[in-house]
């Protein structure tokens, strides 16, 4: 580690100290500032999982509310570093935000919704994972019309595993978060625990290909262009595939936890 390095860190710890004394905004801000890379990081991350066009910058601005909250709340003494307490609450203040302007339209939901119900009712009948055409059936419409409603639905289905699915005093917990909290209390990470193993076998029961574009996406960090590009098949099919394996695993877990 170079003397520059280590002198940056003394001085931001100096800050930390210092608020965690004086909890002024002038020492607020300095911290803001320091961290302002992380947040801009975080955004970069949502954005390359966004389908649609969607401003950066309008990204780090919500981001920065949740680095805010984080500095505010952030406890040293808990033994953890700060980034990984505050990367989860930066990345679920940017999607709070986008949810708030929900940019997707009512018929398109419900649209999702209907695709959802109608996978899930051939699963139960069939006992296993239906094809395209059993679920176009279902839906009373043709393949090349399911295509499309895949398409329009994609941009539905793209943050469901961002979606809060436990909330507890320490933060939240999302399906897609595997960053770990060592502030939980012991029913919090029994109850995480829960959801992870239900997650997993939920996932485990995915046909192959999707099992695969989940890994790429949420674990590789690989946009769908790129899925696209390792499975041979364009952007749009990828999304496709990624909007359905998101719907089975929302509708699983729903029910194992209702």
């Amino acid at each position: 580690m170079s003397a520059v390095e280590i002198d940056r860190i003394d001085r931001v710890d100096e800050l930390w100290e210092s608020y965690a004394e004086r909890p002024d905004r002038e020492t607020r801000d300095r911290l803001i500032l320091h961290y302002s890379p992380l947040v801009k990081y975080v955004a970069g991350r949502v954005l390359s999982r966004l389908p649609g066009a969607v401003d950066q910058s309008d990204l780090v601005s919500y981001g920065i509310i949740g680095l805010i909250d984080a500095i505010e709340k952030f406890d040293r003494e808990r033994g953890f570093k700060f980034e990984t307490y505050a990367v989860p609450r930066i990345r679920g203040a940017i999607l709070d935000e986008l949810r708030s302007i929900d940019w997707v339209p009512r018929s398109v939901r419900a649209k999702a919704r209907a695709a959802d119900q109608a996978y899930s009712k051939l699963e139960h009948t069939l006992q296993r994972s239906p094809t395209d055409e059993e679920l176009a059936g279902e839906l009373g419409i043709s393949s090349a019309d399911l295509d499309s409603l895949l398409r329009q639905t994609a941009r539905a289905g793209v943050l469901q595993l961002d979606e809060v699915l436990f909330s507890g005093r320490q933060g939240v917990q999302t399906l897609g978060d595997t960053i770990p909290d060592g502030g939980d209390a012991p029913g919090a990470k029994l109850e995480r625990a829960e959801i992870r193993e239900m997650l997993a076998q939920s996932i485990r029961q995915l046909a192959d290909r999707e099992r695969r574009v989940l890994t790429l996406y949420y674990y590789e960090g690989l946009n769908l262009s790129e899925i696209g590009q390792i499975l041979g098949v364009s952007e749009s099919r990828a999304c496709q595939i990624h909007t359905k394996a998101v719907g089975r695993l929302r509708n699983r877990l729903r029910a194992e936890i209702s």
